[in-house]
């Protein structure tokens, strides 16, 4: 069974959400880096990219499949996680302490539409 942390919220897309202010920390859920397998390369944007709610902002690539980002809120990139770019594994060593990029979020109403830990387990169980 996956791992699912309480206190962040969840997209359909498998990507999670840490909110600190107005600050949105995105990452990707244990359940999706355990469906893609052994993650060797993070596509990631760069600082002060415009990233829409619902659109692709960078790419997973496994030895399986590859795997679009899909952004869970709209903002300005503030900050990457450029770790990744070395060592793409830390997210499936622990794809919660391991975020993929932190945005300024331009509308919080956003947030509304996505789950909470209980309704993410359930969807993915």
């Amino acid at each position: 069974m996956s791992k699912v942390l309480e206190g962040l919220l969840y997209s359909e897309s498998h990507e999670w959400v840490k909110v600190e202010g107005d600050i949105a920390v995105i990452g990707v859920s244990d359940f999706a880096q355990k469906e893609m397998g052994n993650i060797t390369y993070v596509d990631l944007p760069d600082v002060d990219d415009e990233v829409e709610a619902g659109e692709d902002f960078g790419a997973l690539e496994s030895v399986k499949a590859a795997s679009d980002l899909i952004s869970p809120v709209s903002g300005t990139v503030t900050e990457v996680n450029e770790a990744l770019e070395d060592e793409p594994e830390l997210i499936n060593q622990d794809a919660y302490e391991n975020w993929i990029i932190k945005v300024q979020m331009s509308d919080k109403s956003e947030l509304d539409a996505l789950m909470d830990a209980a309704a993410y387990k359930n969807a993915t169980e």
